[in-house]
Order: C-alpha cells, then sequence, then structure tokens
C-alpha cells in the first residue's frame, strides 16, 4: 500500500511579501474565464507527476514547486521537466531543514520559507545542487476571493496553496479520494498540505498531489484552504504560450514592477 505523507506546516505572515489585493488597490480586472486546465494535454496526466519523495517525507511544499514546474516547462518548452528526487530532497534540506542523517519524515516546510528561498537562491535542478531555477516573485492571494485565485490559475499556469487536511481525505489502509468534499461533523484535522491547482471549473479546482491529480470542491477549498501564492515563472511568462493568450502578471505589473514588490524579502 503506497503511503501518503503531508508536511505543510502553520502559516505565517511576512509582510514583506506582496498582497495581490494591495496592487490591485482601486482596480477593477475583467472576470476570470469560466474554466481553464493546464494539465488535460500533459503525458503525465492523471497519475504519473511522481511521488516526489511524498510518501517518505513530509516534503510536499518542495514537491509542489516541483509540480508546478512540471507544467509550466511542458507548456513553455513542449517538453515535462521533472525533478529527480534527489533535487527535491536537496530542496527539503535546504529551504526546510531537513536532515537526512537524522531520518524520519523531517521537520515539513513553511510554504513562505520555501518560495523565498526558490525566489532568492533557487531551487536545485541539478545532481550537486547547481544549476538552480529561480522564481522572479510570488504574490499573496486571498482564498476568499476564488475570482482573484481563478485568475491567477488561467494566468500563471497555477497557484501553490496550503490547507488544513480532514481526516475524511485521509482514510486510513486507503487512498485519498479522487474528488475532496466537506464531510459532515467537522472532521478532525489531521496536518497540514501544500499542493498546486493548475485548473480549475465550476464544480471546483484542479489538485497535483502525491504524483497524480485530484479535484476539490470550491466548499472543500473555502473551508480548508488557508493561503495561495501566484508564483511567477520566467519560462512561463516569457513564453509564446503565454504570449499567444495575452496571459497577464499579477495585477498587470510589468515584469519588472513586479520584481521590484520582492524588494522587502
Amino acid at each position: 500500500m503506497e503511503s501518503f505523507k503531508l508536511g505543510r506546516n502553520p502559516r505565517t505572515f511576512d509582510p514583506g511579501i506582496p498582497h495581490l489585493s494591495a496592487i490591485l488597490a482601486g482596480k477593477t480586472p475583467p472576470p476570470p474565464p469560466a474554466s481553464a486546465n493546464y494539465v488535460s494535454s500533459m503525458p503525465q496526466a492523471p497519475n504519473n507527476f511522481g511521488m516526489m519523495l511524498n510518501d517518505t517525507l513530509g516534503d510536499c511544499t518542495c514537491a509542489a514547486f516541483y509540480h508546478a514546474r512540471q507544467v509550466w516547462t511542458y507548456h513553455s518548452t513542449g517538453t515535462t521537466q521533472t525533478a529527480p528526487d534527489a533535487d527535491v530532497k536537496l530542496l527539503y534540506e535546504k529551504a526546510c531543514g531537513y536532515k537526512p542523517s537524522q531520518g524520519g519524515e523531517g521537520p515539513g516546510g513553511n510554504e513562505q520559507h520555501v518560495l523565498t528561498y526558490v525566489q532568492k537562491t533557487g531551487a536545485p535542478i541539478g545532481p550537486d545542487g547547481p544549476p538552480v531555477d529561480k522564481i522572479l516573485a510570488f504574490v499573496e492571494v486571498d482564498p476568499r476571493i476564488l475570482d482573484d485565485v481563478k485568475r491567477r490559475i488561467y494566468n500563471s499556469g497555477l497557484v501553490y496553496i496550503g490547507f488544513n487536511v480532514p481526516a475524511n481525505i485521509m482514510p486510513p489502509g486507503q487512498p485519498p479520494p479522487q474528488t475532496w468534499t466537506v464531510a459532515p461533523g467537522n472532521p478532525q484535522i489531521v496536518g497540514g498540505h501544500a499542493v498546486v491547482l493548475p485548473g480549475y471549473d465550476a464544480d471546483g479546482a484542479i489538485v497535483i498531489s502525491w504524483g497524480s491529480l485530484y479535484k476539490m470542491t470550491w466548499e472543500f477549498f473555502s473551508t480548508y484552504v488557508d493561503e495561495v501564492y501566484d508564483i511567477t515563472d520566467a519560462s512561463w511568462a516569457r513564453s509564446k504560450f503565454a504570449a499567444d493568450r495575452n496571459l497577464k502578471l499579477s495585477g498587470g505589473l510589468s515584469e519588472a514592477d513586479l520584481v521590484n514588490q520582492m524588494r522587502d524579502l
């Protein structure tokens, strides 16, 4: 039986991280498209995105970033770049403080710390650390404003989220259900998890987790998600794919202005 680990630590509030609501102050963006799906054409769909060690380590914050990178590289280059487990493990060490010599699942990770590390230092994409892949910027999105969440999925390919995990999606001895819903009876929270959402429709959001695709209803999203980040990836933002669709950076900012928003980190 395959194991499914968690590993997102409680969220923090870094005032240096730009917030979409502040960037949009006084602006009225257009409504988001009714749906988006950036994984339907990927050869990894639905069950071959890779566990990325999240069956043995509490490294979901790092695995989720590398799942995001699969989506970006597929659409910007036509080829999915899947990081080897060694890269995921190294990011878990560098960004989260995992010590392989101590064994176990490790300390888990904080989403803001992981994204800050990847923005400043870069995620390993080579066997010995370098080269690295840096993101240009990341912006916090209010999970209560679903239109903002949808717009950022559509424009950036996905959002990176953290949520509190109810027991009903982690049934003992069984794989998670394909669709995550709010169960009656206020199920116990069994931990925190980090995933990416590379699509949505009227019913909910598409999820990449534990190497596979799932779906979370919007009710589930609104009940359990407490942090959402719009990540600006250079390969995606500068791609012909994004240009052909007139996809916008956060708040409609230029790349230079968006990067400048990160100066306080």
